[in-house]
């Protein structure tokens, strides 16, 4: 074998051998397989680790906020205030709602410095129901101080006294109001509005309640007519009208009659007697009255005028088709003649025991009356009731 005279010379190297490192190379199978960069899946790996270090690092940033906040105290206004805001609060309102209220309201400067305020104050959760006067930006501290002072709720106070009418109450819901008449009696026309009790057949005369009542400035007509009917529930209740009235053989609204009329006629300890003289002539037959009841104060109402203390026989008769004429039409009136209070409701349901017919009031002054069955005892009380007229009275 002969030998080639170029076997120890170096091979050249391909010309493009760069190009060779990306041609395709042999693969098991006979197939054969492209060799890929690596270059895009490490710039896969640093995009997802910069968006992990940007995720923590905006966690960190966030987190340390959170902190700063939970140390940091709220935010509260430095006061004194200014401007004038009404706040309400209402049963059950807890500090959390009523900070609320006042955050609303500009009044404080955040929920957490009142309620801050409110949990460092041992007087906070006796604050009383009604409406409140503050100011615009208090200090948070100085808005709790408000609230827990019941002598800082907006009230307006209104008294009615016992027997007035419902004209006459009206007038004076009117005159202590923004409202006028008329839109007392708007309600009025609408009685289930306000609550009366379905025997007293839409008639609100005798069931607003006297007493003191404290009317927030947001009350309206409605509002104050059923504060009223209200209160005269408690004193029905009080008193237990109705299952007196079973008991004594009348319905309420009778017993309510006859509370009006023991209002206008009789005055403190003698309110039970009055009741008993009413109930005897109701009831007892044959009776000295024959069953007429013969209320000066029902007649007076019948005339649409205020009580006093003698009538005319001119002023009967020119009433006596009323069926409020106690003296010419027998039994009890239609309904009752003016507002009665606790004492006067409690006796037409709680009446004394006793055989009276008659009473006189012969001192008008201190209110002194004289009870009596006998008819002549009881035209020697009238004697003396004239007698006191002429020579020291002016009422009569």
């Amino acid at each position: 074998m002969s030998e080639d005279p170029h076997r120890d010379e170096p091979v050249d190297a391909p010309e493009h051998a760069e190009e060779l490192a990306h041609e395709e190379l042999p693969h098991e199978g006979g197939r054969r397989r492209r060799r890929r960069s690596r270059v895009p899946g490490c710039l896969a790996v640093l995009v997802a680790l910069a968006v992990v270090a940007g995720g923590l690092w905006w966690a960190g940033n966030a987190g340390m906020a959170f902190l700063r906040d939970l140390a940091s105290d709220p935010d509260d206004y430095p006061g004194p205030g200014k401007g004038s805001v009404t706040i309400e609060v209402v049963s059950g309102d807890t500090s959390t709602v009523i900070c609320r209220a006042m955050k609303e309201k500009d009044v404080v400067a955040s929920v957490d410095a009142c309620i801050a305020a409110a949990n460092a104050d041992p007087d906070a959760g006796g604050i009383q129901v009604g409406f409140y006067e503050l100011q615009k930006q208090m200090a948070a501290a100085d808005a709790i101080d408000v609230l827990v002072d019941p002598a800082n709720i907006v009230k307006s106070s209104l008294t009615i006294p016992e027997g007035l009418r419902v004209v006459d109450i009206v007038e004076r819901l009117a005159d202590s109001t923004d409202f006028e008449v008329k839109d007392f009696e708007k309600v009025l026309a609408k009685p289930d509005k306000i609550g009366l009790p379905d025997y007293a057949g839409g008639d609100a005369e005798g069931y607003l309640f006297p007493a003191t009542y404290d009317f927030g400035p947001k009350a309206k007509p409605k509002d104050m007519l059923t504060a009223m009917v209200d209160r005269w529930r408690q004193a029905a209740d009080a008193a237990g009208l109705e299952q007196a009235a079973e008991e004594l053989g009348y319905t309420p609204h009778e017993l309510m009659t006859i509370a009006s009329l023991v209002e206008a006629e009789g005055r403190g300890e003698d309110q039970p007697k009055v009741a008993r003289v009413i109930y005897n002539r109701l009831e007892i037959e044959p009776n000295p009255s024959a069953g007429f009841l013969q209320v000066d104060a029902a007649v007076n109402y019948a005339l649409g005028r205020e009580p006093i203390a003698r009538l005319t026989t001119d002023e009967i008769e020119s009433v006596s088709d009323s069926p409020y004429n106690t003296y010419t039409q027998k039994g009890l009136p239609p309904g009752p003649i003016e507002a009665p209070g606790d004492a006067a409701i409690d006796a037409a349901a709680n009446p004394a025991d006793g055989p009276w017919f008659f009473y006189v009031t012969v001192n008008l002054r201190t209110g002194e009356t004289k009870f009596t069955d006998d008819y002549d005892e009881f035209l020697g009380f009238k004697r003396e009731l004239d007698e006191y007229c002429a020579t020291q009275s002016d009422r009569c």
